[in-house]
């Protein structure tokens, strides 16, 4: 499978018509949001069958357009159809041959890749919108998709604070610090490190991490004016595979869905995190579930387990956040799992 030209944090979500030229204000405008209708997409069941059927037809449009993903009326029309029919609820097991046979295996691969191709474009054309503004870090919330990334910003930062908590009454130990922490996969719109650390972890240091040169100078430059951010923020290019002693100097290390397309580039991921994490620090990986492993891989948990890490929790969302969020931790305690985690009261799509 082809890897794509940089790693980008991921979170696919109903791409807005954005035409290159239009103004900053037009190119915002709020998209036709399915999440606020009230029939809500995300609460309607389709069947295997149809869901399939629909796949490879829009999969067939987005491949005819292969040459040009960036914003355009007739890409952004084809993954809004995608990303609306993968928030149904849809039994779907993508481990099962009956479910999924081998030419709609191949067919997801290529979604896969095709998102994510997509996404970093989008985001690299706001990336250059925003980084030319005054004051790029007061216009985040230009960005379409920036209330999704508050969401999953929020609902990450819960389910580390849980499993923290959780892990310390049945652990007899004192809570983790979350002082240092490393993003594999920023890109050029990082909004989850910049979310995390406006709103949520307030006085840490965030290491981000992706391949492409260009992706981390965009994503400087989106916090150079903001003199709390840019203090706070560092960006690193390089393969995190050749990133060794470093690691052990974070509290906790988020992964981006597409750092590791394939399982077994996944898995070396994991093994080479578990071999120079500190024990005790946290993981947050980003993986799908059901219809939506048509837009980002799924991250299997024998993976995690495998490579020396002990899952705590996994939440897979229901709602228009398109990510489920595994957080586990590097010890050598043994834990009776779950851990008592409580479910994440977020906010509801109509207050978007």
């Amino acid at each position: 499978m082809e890897t794509l030209a940089f790693y980008n944090e991921g979170c696919l979500q109903l791409l807005r018509p954005t035409v290159p030229g239009l103004s900053l204000v037009s190119a915002a405008a709020p998209p036709p949001d399915i999440c606020n209708n009230s029939s809500h997409t995300h609460s309607i069941t389709i069947s295997r069958e149809d869901l399939i059927a629909s796949v490879v037809e829009i999969h067939a449009g987005i491949l005819s357009l292969e040459e040009d993903l960036r914003p355009s009326g007739p890409v952004n029309e084809l993954f809004s159809r995608l990303v609306s029919l993968c928030l149904h609820r849809c039994e779907i097991d993508f481990g099962n041959p009956e479910h999924v046979n081998a030419e709609v295996a191949e067919i997801r691969g290529s979604l896969i890749r095709l998102c994510g191709k997509a996404e970093g474009l989008l985001e690299e054309h706001y990336a250059r919108i925003l980084g030319d503004l005054p004051e790029p870090h007061n216009s985040f919330h230009l960005f379409p998709y920036y209330s999704n990334y508050l969401k999953l910003a929020m609902l990450e930062h819960h389910l580390l604070l849980g499993a923290a908590a959780a892990f310390s009454s049945i652990s007899m130990s004192a809570p983790e610090p979350m002082e240092k922490v490393a993003f594999i996969g920023s890109g050029p719109m990082p909004l989850t490190s910049i979310v995390l650390a406006a709103n949520h972890l307030r006085n840490a240091v965030f290491d981000n991490y992706d391949l492409d040169p260009q992706a981390n100078e965009l994503a400087s430059k989106l916090v150079s004016r903001d003199p709390d951010l840019s203090a706070r923020m560092r960006f690193h290019t390089c393969d995190i595979l050749q990133v060794g002693q470093e690691m052990a100097s974070y509290d906790v290390v988020f992964l981006a869905a597409l750092v590791g397309l394939d399982q077994e580039l996944k898995r070396k991921i994991l093994k080479h995190l578990s071999d120079n994490m500190r024990h005790g620090a946290s993981l947050v990986v980003r993986s799908a579930n059901s219809a939506r492993a048509f837009l980002y891989p799924i991250v299997d948990l024998s993976l995690l387990q495998d490579a020396g890490f002990q899952v705590l929790s996994v939440f897979h969302p229901t709602d228009e956040v398109v990510n489920s969020v595994i957080v586990a931790k590097l010890t050598n305690k043994t834990l009776p799992l779950p851990l008592p985690i409580p479910a994440p009261a977020l906010p509801s799509s109509s207050s978007h």
